[in-house]
């Protein structure tokens, strides 16, 4: 494991002073349970703190990028690029998943394919080395962390509603659409729905997602985006 964790500190690009601080981002309350651990020793408490400075990290982020902007739409944007799905995205893209030390039955019962669980782990790092080192670098790692999702261009398409947007291009054609889930696939705890939009028997957007609400909003998206590449012909 401590080669594990070598490569993995060499992969986010931070080394801990305090290594028990990373084990302690790493471990889950299924693992001290089973091991007659302190329930303090799990990486909850990290992930409280993790969570917090996620928050005002991206919070700040925001507030400069468009500071004209009011706090209700800032607040949206910010839920947006903080929740559940993305966390766990970067959390497949650092391998975080396989580093958690889990209590047997929590494996058996599918909890190192919970997306909750691995994005709480990501919350739990950060939370780590914010204590390991200082508010400034543990900002500076976040937003490597997440620039890929958040240092674009178009940003504000992260809170798009696109089946609102939808809607309102064709409701004075007066054609009706709907959303039809055409399939699923992988185990209950880490499915992906697939999504076709169909408008008047036509199928005009296709979409998927790790819920049937993603996976419509996605068909939307991709009918949305046909639509208004059609008026730019």
């Amino acid at each position: 494991m401590k080669d594990e964790l070598n490569l993995f500190q060499e992969k986010i690009g931070y080394f801990f002073n305090d290594i028990s601080l990373l084990k302690t981002a790493l471990t889950h309350s299924s693992y001290v349970n089973e091991n007659r651990m302190h329930h303090y020793e799990s990486n909850e408490r990290l992930e409280f703190l993790g969570d917090a400075v996620l928050d005002l990290v991206i919070g700040e982020f925001l507030y400069l990028k468009y500071p004209k902007e009011s706090e209700g739409y800032l607040s949206k944007l910010r839920s947006e690029c903080v929740n559940e799905h993305l966390l766990f995205a970067i959390s497949k893209q650092i391998g975080i998943g396989s580093l958690i030390y889990f209590g047997r039955g929590e494996i058996k019962n599918g909890g190192r394919f919970r997306e909750s669980t691995s994005a709480d782990a990501i919350e739990a790092l950060i939370g780590a080395i914010y204590l390991d080192s200082s508010f400034e670098v543990c900002e500076k790692f976040v937003l490597r962390l997440f620039d890929s999702y958040i240092n674009v261009d178009d940003i504000k398409n992260i809170s798009r509603d696109y089946k609102t947007e939808f809607q309102e291009m064709i409701q004075k054609s007066g054609k009706t659409c709907k959303y039809e889930i055409i399939g699923e696939e992988g185990p209950d705890n880490d499915k992906t729905f697939y999504c076709q939009l169909v408008l008047d028997g036509k199928v005009v957007g296709k979409g998927q997602g790790k819920t049937k609400k993603k996976a419509t909003q996605m068909a939307a998206k991709s009918a949305v985006n046909a639509l208004e590449e059609s008026k730019n012909v």
